[in-house]
């Protein structure tokens, strides 16, 4: 019974197990099907048109994507459409935020259109998704409820100056449509274009509803620019119209650059072949779209699924902004998913309860900014590429540059925000590439309107024909550079002059002809109408197209106009009387040798003096005696090298080894000075009076420059006083008044550019020097106004010209006139005396060989007497042997076979003596020397014991005490008194 009873128990408990494990399995099941709908708006221009039939095809295929692959996902989107038909989008959208109650919205198309609906969104809490409208001004409504799923088109305008600044176009003309698409990106295009150095001279501005007329109008008024490099804004429909009324008039011909941005290649699937005809050789940029197998297969799917939705449509074709539709679809469905809520629904602001106002009376989207923070945080691999959002906007840094040739469009290159230019995405060039590249060599082969493959200039010479007004001054001075005559039986006005001639050869090589007219900046009277200042002003001011002649590039200049490239050189100097100097000085014997060499010579003679005494102090007997003697033949012997005069013995080797390198440094020392001295005393030095401009300031001088130039400005700044400064207007005038002197009412020195200046010494160059230079300028130039096309190629003509022979000849024809002084140098300038860099190495190998024989005699002085400071007693100190061995150096070397030969001649020479006297006083044949007993031999023996003085005297003999008789220094007899008797009576 128990049994029993236990079983039944036991089937229930697992049936009941069993329900409770089918009822969890079943409920998620259960529960996935009890979606959320969310109701969505999608706002489109048409519905029944093939480009909204698409733009909704790709919506929903985005969807039934998503959900494809998230089958256990809560909620559905519901999509709510409405047409706009570009009137009645307000209506539109309130009836959907007000009726719908739509959690966000999808679109409008265009960017006219996203502004009003923003302001609904922003007032109903409700997320306004854009797919289409590029417009960057939408983004200054500042809205965190608009996000741009589109590709802003402030990111091309980086890729569209890369192209301009790589073909070296300096002017750029924009054509737009005038509405808030077109005008958006102007200011984000002209701030890129300023930062490659090309200006925007002209905008042209087309009204959408334009006639065929009026655009016609608007192309010729761009014929009669200068500019062919054109930026065109618009979209699709009304660029086509514009191409093809460009084309009729001849604008789609050879030389004219027509760019466009990524409006028109993006759409261009949607033109017809005419209007593709008429817009071959247009270079563009377009968005990027990875070409991946994801999107490939999409193209597929997409194209079986419109046909056979659309069957009566053919040949349908996706762009870029069914793309972005197909992306903002997905990506709204994934936020909204995330905000994970089971109601989507309204309330009303308790603002707006007693509100007045349509808008003001909407409800408000209870779950609208946690929406709008899971759309910011959105991020996966769309179909258009990587999606992700900063400040509500979608990153793309990625364009393809396209030549619009035959049906359709070629890549001929790529842009990256990283690499700049490149032919190929992910290039070995390009990789890890730090610099963006702007170089034309990195694009593809273009072909350019008429089928051209040469890069257009992007400017021509207008085409009514108008001609340059080129402005030159008027001088009274200095006219071979602009030289202006007035031929009064013909009023015709003559400009001639080297400035001009640079000019006109400058235009000559130009690829193209250049109209122009000279004319003077002057007044009635015929004198200038102001300062160089005043007609560089004029440029800017538009009254002149340019200004040709002596015009010196300045830094306040070069804020309101152009320079081309300098053709003279640079630089302001002085100009100053000379002075000769020659034989004027009772010390012009010093001027051959700077003062640190003479100083240098002077230490090497007490050197060498110093070097040979040690040498042969102990050796030689000319260098023996008193200390004052020693001193006074060593330095005596030193300088006597100079001159080579010289009487004292060297007899050491060490000695001679230093005598003979120290001989040849004062041959070749003696030489230079006597050539230099000898050129100082005959030729001809000219000298500049003062070198220093701050001089004439202490001074108080007065100093002079050239009328209307900036030179005054410059003397003043230094602090020159305005009575001190002095205008000359001509050559002539300019050497009067520094003849005349500062003290005479003239001038002490002339301040000038480096061109003048060479010009006034060309006629005065044996009076004057030039000194500098004293202020750094970057030469003569021409003037053209800021960013003018004309500017490149007159540089690059410039260099040609100064480049070659024609300056050569372009400067004989002006300034090497006859009678002129053929050289202008200045010898005295720069120093010619002779410095210690020249001899240095000279000193070097004596200063070396010195100091080696002093190291090798003191080496052997050493060894020789070791015993001096090894055997001496222990006891003894260092400065005891040191006194030792200095007293051993000043003794003489009897063991040197100097002193030994000189002891044997000067003995042989006191025997003849004695025996000459012998044989004239005693008459006994001295030359028997055989009897030992005869007094004379016996005298003889004992002389030769002993150690005469030599002939020179210079100190005592040493007499041996076994002598008896000897000869005194003066000649007579010692020795006992009767032989001394003897002697004296002989």
């Amino acid at each position: 019974m128990i049994n029993k009873k236990y079983t039944s128990n036991l089937y229930t408990y697992s049936l009941f197990i069993l329900i409770f494990v089918l009822s969890s399995w079943f409920s998620p099941a259960m529960a996935q099907n009890q979606t959320i709908p969310v109701n969505v708006g999608v706002i489109l221009h048409d519905l029944n048109s093939q480009v909204g039939k698409i733009l909704l095809s790709c919506i929903n295929m985005a969807l039934s994507d998503f959900y494809a692959s998230h089958t256990y996902y809560n909620t559905r989107l519901v999509l709510n459409t409405r047409e706009s038909k570009r009137n009645v989008v307000s209506a539109a959208s309130a009836d959907l935020i007000e009726n719908a109650h739509v959690q966000a919205i999808l679109g409008p198309v265009t960017s006219m259109e996203e502004s009003f609906v923003i302001s609904l969104g922003e007032q109903a809490e409700v997320p306004i998704v854009s797919f289409s409208a590029t417009s960057p001004s939408l983004t200054s409504l500042r809205s965190s409820y608009f996000f741009q799923f589109a590709q802003n088109d402030s990111a091309q305008v980086k890729a569209l100056s890369a192209v301009v600044k790589g073909f070296g176009w300096r002017q750029v003309v924009l054509i737009y449509v005038d509405n808030e698409f077109g005008e958006g990106v102007v200011p984000c295009l002209t701030d890129a274009l300023e930062e490659v150095d090309a200006r925007v001279p002209y905008r042209s501005i087309v009204s959408p509803s334009a006639t065929d007329s009026q655009i016609v109008e608007e192309l010729y008024k761009l014929m009669t620019m200068q500019t062919r490099v054109f930026i065109v804004h618009m979209t699709a429909d009304l660029s086509s119209r514009l191409f093809a009324k460009a084309k009729e008039i001849g604008m789609m011909s050879e030389g004219y650059v027509w760019l466009t941005t990524n409006s028109i290649p993006n759409s261009l699937k949607f033109l017809n072949s005419s209007a593709i005809n008429s817009m071959q050789g247009v270079l563009g940029v377009q968005t990027y779209i990875p070409a991946t197998v994801e999107f490939e297969e999409f193209k597929l799917r997409w194209k079986q699924q419109f046909r056979k939705d659309n069957p009566t449509i053919i040949g349908a074709e996706l762009n870029i902004f069914a793309l972005w539709a197909y992306d903002a679809a997905f990506a709204l469905a994934m936020a909204i998913e995330e905000v994970r809520t089971t109601s989507f629904g309204f309330q009303r602001n308790n603002a707006s309860i007693n509100s007045s106002t349509d808008l003001e009376s909407f409800e408000v989207s209870q779950y609208g900014p946690k929406l709008c923070q899971a759309l910011s945080l959105t991020r996966f691999e769309g179909i258009a590429g990587n999606f992700s959002l900063v400040d509500g906007q979608r990153q793309t840094s990625t364009f393809q540059i396209v030549n619009i040739n035959g049906r359709g469009a070629r890549t001929v290159g790529f842009w990256t925000l990283k690499n700049g230019i490149m032919r190929k995405l992910g290039s070995p060039s390009s990789v890890n590439s730090s610099i963006s590249s702007t170089s034309k060599g990195d694009l593809g082969p273009i072909i350019w309107p008429g089928d051209s493959i040469s890069v257009p200039k992007g400017w021509v010479n207008p085409a009514n024909g108008k001609k340059l007004r080129i402005g030159v001054p008027v001088k009274e001075g200095f006219t071979e550079f602009v030289s202006v005559t007035k031929d009064p039986s013909t009023n015709t006005t003559y400009v001639t002059g080297f400035s001009i001639d640079v000019f006109k050869a400058a235009v000559d090589i130009l690829p193209y002809a250049l109209s122009y007219e000279l004319i003077p900046f002057a007044n009635p009277d015929g004198k200038m109408a102001g300062t160089y200042n005043d007609l560089c002003y004029q440029v800017y001011l538009g009254k002149f197209d340019a200004v040709v002649g002596d015009e010196t590039i300045r830094g306040n200049r070069s804020l309101y106009v152009d320079f081309t490239m300098p053709y003279t050189e640079s630089g302001v100097v002085m100009v100053v009387p000379l002075k000769d100097i020659r034989r004027k000085s009772a010390w012009v014997f010093l001027k051959p040798l700077t003062w640190d060499l003479w100083l240098t010579t002077s230490c090497f003679f007490v050197l060498i003096g110093f070097v040979v005494w040690v040498l042969e102090h102990r050796i030689n007997a000319d260098f023996r005696g008193p200390p004052s003697y020693q001193v006074g033949t060593s330095i005596w012997f030193s300088f006597s090298t100079m001159v080579f005069s010289h009487r004292e013995r060297v007899v050491s080797n060490l000695a001679r080894f230093v005598m003979i390198i120290w001989v040849f440094v004062m041959l070749i020392l003696t030489q230079s000075y006597t050539a230099n001295l000898a050129s100082l005393l005959t030729v001809q030095k000219l000298y500049p009076v003062v070198t220093d401009l701050k001089h004439y300031l202490r001074n108080g001088d007065t100093v002079g420059y050239q009328n209307n130039t900036y030179i005054y400005d410059i003397l003043r700044e230094i602090g020159f006083d305005e009575s001190k400064l002095k205008a000359y207007k001509s050559v002539e005038e300019c050497d009067a008044l520094l003849s005349k002197g500062s003290e005479n009412g003239g001038i002490a020195a002339a301040i000038d550019e480096t061109p003048n200046m060479k010009l006034f010494l060309a006629k005065y160059c044996s009076k004057y020097t030039m000194v500098g230079p004293i202020f750094k300028t970057d030469g003569f130039a021409f003037v053209f106004p800021k960013g003018s096309p004309l500017l490149h190629d007159v540089s690059q003509a410039i260099l040609n010209v100064t480049e070659g022979d024609v300056i050569l000849n372009i400067e004989n024809k002006w300034f090497n006139k006859e009678g002129s002084c053929q050289d202008n140098s200045n010898p005295g300038v720069s120093s010619n005396r002779l410095g210690l860099e020249t001899f240095w190495g000279l000193f070097l190998i004596a200063g070396v060989a010195s100091v080696l024989a002093l190291i090798i005699f003191l080496a052997s002085f050493l060894y020789e007497h070791r015993h001096v400071l090894i055997l001496t007693d222990p006891g003894a100190s260092t400065r005891g042997k040191f006194r030792t061995m200095l007293e051993i150096f000043n003794e003489k070397d009897f063991s040197s076979h100097t002193f030994k030969t000189t002891q044997r001649d000067r003995v042989a020479n006191v025997g003849d003596a004695v025996n000459a006297i012998l044989n004239n006083c005693l008459e006994i044949p001295l030359g028997d020397s055989s009897d030992s007993a005869d007094p004379s031999s016996q005298f003889i023996g004992e002389q030769q014991n002993s150690t005469t003085t030599p002939s020179t005297g210079q100190e005592p003999a040493e007499v041996n005490p076994a002598t008896e008789v000897d000869i005194t220094n003066d000649g007579e007899m010692e020795g006992t008194p009767e032989r001394a008797q003897h002697f004296s009576d002989c």
